[in-house]
């Protein structure tokens, strides 16, 4: 099993890296959908359409930095950090992040494989 170890993580890297991409091409082609899914209390002293940008350059960055298999623990942490945000504020709408906690038990599988092999 030890000759399939980097297909796990390249496995979970690539996951990840598609669903971080998808959003953040998502939100750049439609950010009406998207802009909805911001706190309301940060869309007070910054505009929407601003801060959806900025974050989405920011999952574009870790998408590109997950795809890179370079320093995998670090980007498996932001990974985590950011879904577990997601969900945070998000959870009134629960019915539609749920598929988030996938997301964010897929990046906790990659901190934990990663974290075996260093």
């Amino acid at each position: 099993m030890a000759q399939y170890e980097h297909l796990v993580s390249f496995f979970l890297r690539s996951g990840l890296a598609v669903g971080f991409l998808y959003a953040a091409l998502s939100s750049f082609l439609d950010p009406n959908a998207w802009v909805g899914f911001l706190p309301i209390e940060v869309r007070a002293v910054i505009s929407g359409q601003a801060l959806l940008a900025l974050f989405s350059l920011y999952e574009i960055a870790l998408s590109l930095w997950l795809l890179s298999g370079r320093a995998v623990r670090n980007a498996a942490r932001a990974s985590i950090a950011t879904m577990t945000l997601i969900i945070i504020f998000n959870l009134p709408s629960l019915d539609i992040v749920f598929r988030d906690l996938v997301i964010l038990a897929a990046a906790a599988a990659l901190l934990a494989h990663s974290s075996k092999r260093a």
